[in-house]
């Protein structure tokens, strides 16, 4: 890091690296503990079914995505973002405490229940607080943000690697800790750049309000809403990497032949760890190789890249749909069609993810860039909560989470909303009024 940059971007950089594998090293394991290792009340085995880890699963993503409101609120009108960041990274903490040392359902909930409070308290205002850090050159903000998605991608994929061993090997109280122990590390070295920070001040509650009510801004977030609330069942297919992709991972021949290598073999819960590795290979791709090519051409645009990238999530739930269909015959498929599946998702995920998380912040006022941010977490509580209803209150006509027809219904899903989504973004006062073409 040159002196071009803010002498607090290693300190925020460091903390989301390891926010970041204190979290997804979490969630990696948390639906293999709920149904393998979860206890009762006098310590025996009580664990739950796949459905209903599924649904709890689900439930607290959706937590994680609807807390970022409140989370941004906090830091917009009242405290600033870097108090809030502080304040909500001690309860970050005390959640994975709570996981590390209870085993039971109460422990459990009590976690998670932190854990979404802290952890999505604080996702729309690191990057928000980021941004805040260029002040006199903007210039390199496009560099500074290209290290922070590192830093994301780095932490999961580690985290998605190591925690699954260490639940296996050791058991869910070192699994468990060892976030909790880095999620402590990166309080502390956010706390350590407190000097060199440039720390926005809050605006005034009465001013926030007016702001934020104000006929424009209410314009934006009712177009906004439109595009994203089609958007929620992109993350209703993502956000099952970590739920009904590993309940089938389990069921999968996992030994892989590498050249050089020789054979290696994962562990259901580390499949997962494709997602943040490919993410970084395929972004700079996109982003330096396809994109120009495709624009120089006049064959790319927003809402071409959002509707291609439905109709490839929809293609990757058809992989594991049918992946499933050969183990419901008595065959024991490869891990590698599951691989095909992660590449072609996170493909869709760049396509869909990476724009339409700059179409929030582009359109955001720059008094709540945090709260239209926040805003557009939304779209993945909502996808989680639609999960969490099918396997839910839904079960009764909907198969188990773990059945072709699952899989296929969600790709159905998919495709049925990318027609609608094209037809949003093209509308003069929705696409039209957000500069979408």
């Amino acid at each position: 890091m040159s002196e071009r940059h803010p002498r607090g971007l290693p300190y925020i950089v460091g903390n989301e690296a390891a926010e970041r594998f204190s979290y997804y090293g979490m969630k990696s394991i948390l639906v293999v503990f709920m149904t393998t290792y979860l206890l009762g009340r006098t310590g025996e085995l009580h664990v739950m079914q796949e459905r209903e880890a599924v649904y709890w699963y689900h439930i607290f993503g959706m937590a994680n995505y609807v807390v970022p409101l409140a989370g941004a609120i906090l830091a917009d009108a009242f405290l600033g973002k870097y108090k809030t960041i502080i304040l909500l990274s001690c309860v970050y903490c005390l959640g994975h405490l709570a996981l590390a040392l209870d085993s039971t359902r109460v422990g459990l909930a009590v976690g998670l229940a932190l854990i979404a409070i802290g952890a999505g308290g604080i996702k729309p205002c690191v990057s928000a607080h980021l941004g805040d850090q260029y002040q006199n050159g903007a210039r390199k903000i496009s560099e500074g943000y290209s290290l922070f998605y590192i830093a994301i991608n780095i932490g999961a994929f580690l985290s998605t690697l190591l925690t699954p061993w260490l639940l296996q090997v050791y058991g869910p109280h070192l699994a468990f800790g060892l976030p909790g122990v880095l999620m402590g590390i990166a309080t502390i070295v956010f706390w350590k750049g407190r000097r060199h920070y440039v720390v926005q001040p809050p605006t005034p509650w009465r001013e926030y309000r007016k702001r934020l009510w104000s006929i424009e801004h209410r314009g934006t977030l009712g177009r906004l809403a439109c595009v994203f609330a089609l958007l929620s069942v992109f993350w209703a297919l993502f956000d099952q990497t970590g739920s009904s992709w590993v309940f089938q991972a389990e069921k999968l021949n996992l030994t892989v032949a590498l050249p050089l290598v020789g054979s290696l073999r994962v562990l259901p819960s580390q499949v997962q760890a494709l997602n943040p590795i490919l993410i970084l290979l395929i972004t700079p791709l996109f982003t330096w190789v396809v994109y120009p090519r495709l624009v120089a051409r006049q064959w790319v645009s927003t809402r071409g890249r959002v509707v291609v990238g439905m109709v490839l999530a929809a293609l990757s739930f058809g992989v594991v749909g049918y992946t499933q269909t050969l183990i419901d015959n008595g065959v024991q498929p490869s891990v590698l069609w599951q691989v095909g599946a992660y590449i072609i998702l996170t493909i869709a995920e760049v396509l869909v993810s990476i724009t339409t998380l700059e179409l929030a912040y582009t359109h955001a006022p720059e008094a709540s860039r945090s709260f239209v941010t926040s805003f557009y977490l939304l779209s993945v509580s909502l996808g989680n909560l639609l999960t969490a209803l099918v396997v839910g209150p839904l079960k009764n006509a909907v198969p188990g989470p773990t059945t072709p027809q699952f899989f296929f219904l969600f790709a159905a899903l998919s495709l049925v909303v990318a027609p609608p989504i094209w037809g949003v973004l093209g509308k003069r006062k929705v696409g039209g009024a957000l500069g979408i073409r």
